[in-house]
């Protein structure tokens, strides 16, 4: 019998040669245009791979099903992760990956087009390393990718330390987190 968390470390340590590779679970084929866009006007050495919901970002992760093939489907240094999703959202994927002691160093950037920042603070509560407001302005797009880059992608895991420059983030003011007044508990 195969261990999985063995597999998984002993193909993490193969990959480190070459570029690390990026997941984004994204179920909206226009967003998914947008960062194929701005990543490909970044000019970032590693590929981009997209997954269309949760469920299959876990089967892209485990290496199951469609994407069995680590050569093909290696597994990614970055994950970008959208929060609303069907068949397993954002924050079901984040609970899922919280259990997996083989994802320990795989960093996570939840890209949401809510600007709540209770759902900011949630997505950060289940393990999400960052969080950011979608974009379909490809400049923004492409200095967010550089900058996760340089977060994430050039140490290659959580925990090492960045020794690029610090930049100023490319995220948009998040809004407070309220009910309607019609839902307000009294």
């Amino acid at each position: 019998m195969h261990n999985p968390i063995l597999r998984v470390e002993k193909l993490a340590v193969s990959h480190l040669s070459a570029p690390p590779s990026v997941l984004l679970a994204e179920d909206d084929p226009d967003d998914a245009f947008f960062m194929r866009r701005a990543f490909a006007h970044s000019a970032l050495a590693s590929r981009l791979f997209v997954v269309e919901d949760g469920l299959e970002a876990v089967n892209y992760l485990l290496g199951t099903d469609t994407y069995a093939e680590r050569q093909t489907y290696p597994l990614p240094g970055l994950l970008l992760l959208d929060l609303k999703m069907p068949r397993m959202n954002g924050f079901e994927v984040l609970e899922w990956l919280q259990g997996r002691p083989e994802f320990k160093d795989l960093p996570i950037v939840v890209l949401s087009g809510s600007d709540l920042d209770c759902d900011a603070k949630k997505a950060r509560e289940l393990g999400a390393d960052d969080y950011r407001v979608k974009s379909i302005d490809i400049a923004h797009l492409t200095k967010m990718l550089r900058e996760l880059q340089a977060r994430w992608l050039n140490s290659y895991r959580k925990g090492v330390p960045n020794t690029e420059p610090a930049l100023q983030p490319a995220q948009l003011p998040l809004r407070h987190c309220s009910r309607p007044r019609s839902q307000q508990i009294t």
